[in-house]
C-alpha cells in the first residue's frame, strides 16, 4: 500500500512533532527524484511556521528512495552545542559551523562513506552514550533495543521507550480520525 508523504512523515516523525526529540529520519519512494526534492522544498516550508523543517539527506535514484530527515532547528542547535556532543562529532571530522553545515557535513558522508555513518544517532536525539555505545560495540552487547540500541540502564530505558511508543500511537490515532499535522506539532 503506498502511504501518503504527509502519513510516513506523522508515523516516523511523531516523536519530533511533539517536541521529544530534535529529530527524525524515514525513508519515502518515489519514481521521480526531481518530484521528490520539489515536495520535500514544498514541506519544508509547511513544517517552517510550526518550528520544523524537513530536508533531503540521501537521494538513492537507483532504487527510487530517499532518506528525509524532519528536525526542529533551535532544539537541534541547543543540542549540537554541547560540549560532548561537539568534542564527540569532530573526532568523527565535523568541522564546527551552523546546523545546516553539520547536516551538510552528514549528507557528505552518507553519500561517500562505504558505512552508515552512525553518529547520526546524535542528529536524532539518542543519548550520547548509545551512540558511541553501538559504534563501540558494532550494534552487539546492548542492555535494552526499542526504538535504537541503548547501552544504558535498561530500566530507564524501557520507561522512555514506552513513552515514545505511546506518543506515536497517539498522534498516529489522532491523525487517522482527522486531525491535521499542524494540530500535531507541539508549539515551537
Amino acid at each position: 500500500m503506498n502511504q501518503t508523504f504527509e502519513a510516513v512523515l506523522v508515523r516516523q516523525c511523531a516523536l519530533t512533532l511533539s517536541g521529544m526529540k530534535p529529530g527524525s529520519l524515514f525513508s519515502f519512494s518515489h519514481p521521480s527524484m526531481a518530484e521528490l526534492r520539489i515536495q520535500v522544498d514544498q514541506w519544508n516550508h509547511r513544517l517552517c511556521p510550526l518550528g520544523l523543517a524537513a530536508r533531503i539527506l540521501l537521494e538513492r535514484p537507483g532504487v527510487g528512495t530517499a532518506l528525509i530527515y524532519v528536525f526542529r532547528p533551535r532544539q537541534l542547535e541547543r543540542m549540537l552545542t554541547l560540549h560532548n556532543i561537539r568534542r564527540f562529532l569532530e573526532q568523527y571530522g565535523y568541522h564546527w559551523g551552523d546546523t545546516n553545515l553539520l547536516l551538510d557535513q552528514l549528507s557528505l558522508r552518507m553519500q561517500t562513506q562505504t558505512q552508515f555513518p552512525h553518529e547520526i544517532g546524535v542528529f536524532l536525539g539518542y543519548p550520547l552514550r548509545d551512540v558511541i555505545g553501538f559504534i563501540e560495540h558494532r550494534g552487539e552487547n546492548f542492555t535494552c533495543c526499542g526504538l535504537w540500541k541503548s547501552y544504558g540502564d535498561p530500566c530507564a530505558m524501557e520507561k522512555c521507550f514506552a513513552c515514545y511508543r505511546t506518543c506515536v500511537n497517539r498522534c498516529m490515532r489522532l491523525y487517522e480520525q482527522g486531525a491535521s499535522l499542524e494540530s500535531l506539532a507541539a508549539p515551537a
